[in-house]
């Protein structure tokens, strides 16, 4: 992979709210996102700082991740507590779409996309740990993410895909003819194909990345696929996961009750439908800590963090 070029902030707008996990723009340029208290929040005026406002659009009764932009204009909000939730952006009402999959409780939903056909597909990150543990999936290495999609008109979702190593970010692609999912916890992007002859199947798609994918978006079907990059690659991380199962489990159970502060390195990537790397961006000392999503606002960079307290704005790329 090449050389990084440096991911250059411009300002910091704080929400009143902690942890805006996954943000997305609308077409108007506004940025929503979730907080840790339940809020669905939407920014406008990031273009003038002056300007800008924060508006409280829903409250989801739980802890809202990822999110996506339903075509008919209501909101996709996987809640950690709740499951897959609908959100009308006009009134505010929450519907659970799914709360359960396979006879069992969804208990860590992480991110969305939604089909033109009206298929609905989003990840579980772990079967395992809740969200307030989400480190000890990462240090045990449980393997027990999942894929799921949800048809139309359906309340039951349908696994497609387990065994992934912290599911998280997801996106389709152009031609919607494959998924692709984030494996924050094996440093992947994996594509699951659903149509022609591999349909049903699933391969590598990106791997060996520079830091622990998280949140994907992407602006348009001819864009490419933006990936937060939520943290550094951990060399002692990676030899425990090489570790015997009992070994990575007693780990985990120190984890979990440890202190966690991330790191100051922060990064982004842009991949094109082959998985070819179009841009990476990455800054080594960073205020803004523990990038957990990224979207492109008014020509701008708009990053999230589970961590902080507000989101960061930054320069866009050049032409690749």
């Amino acid at each position: 992979m090449d050389r990084p070029t440096e991911l250059v902030p411009l300002r910091y707008v704080a929400i009143d709210g902690r942890g805006p996990e996954d943000v997305v723009a609308d077409v108007r340029g506004r940025v929503l996102t979730g907080v840790e208290d339940g809020r669905i929040l939407r920014i406008d005026g990031l273009s003038e700082p002056s300007e800008t406002r924060v508006e409280v659009l829903a409250e989801t009764g739980g802890r809202p991740l990822g999110l996506e932009l339903h075509p008919d204009g209501d909101l996709l909000v996987c809640d950690a507590e709740r499951g897959l939730l609908r959100v009308g952006l006009d009134d505010g009402a929450v519907r659970v779409l799914a709360d359960s999959a396979a006879g069992e409780r969804l208990r860590f939903c992480s991110n969305v996309v939604a089909l033109s056909d009206g298929t609905v597909c989003f990840t579980v990150s772990s079967r395992r740990y809740p969200l307030h543990q989400w480190i000890g999936d990462i240090v045990e290495h449980t393997g027990t993410g999942r894929l799921l999609r949800l048809a139309p008109g359906s309340q039951t979702p349908e696994v497609l895909l387990e065994g992934l190593q912290f599911a998280n970010g997801l996106a389709a692609s152009g031609d919607e003819s494959f998924l692709v999912v984030a494996e924050t916890a094996a440093y992947r992007l994996t594509r699951y194909w659903l149509t022609g002859p591999r349909a049903g199947h699933s391969e590598p798609f990106a791997e060996n990345m520079p830091g622990m994918p998280d949140n994907l978006w992407r602006g348009t079907p001819d864009g490419p696929i933006h990936v937060a990059l939520a943290g550094p690659r951990v060399p002692p991380l990676d030899l425990l996961h090489r570790a015997a199962p009992a070994v990575r489990r007693r780990a985990a159970r120190v984890a979990v009750r440890a202190p966690f502060r991330p790191t100051g390195a922060i990064g982004v990537l842009a991949v094109d439908d082959t998985g070819r790397v179009v841009h990476h961006l990455a800054r080594r000392r960073s205020g803004f800590r523990m990038v957990t999503s990224v979207c492109e606002a008014g020509g701008r960079l708009i990053l999230g963090s589970i961590w902080e307290r507000g989101i960061a704005v930054c320069e866009a790329p050049g032409p690749e």
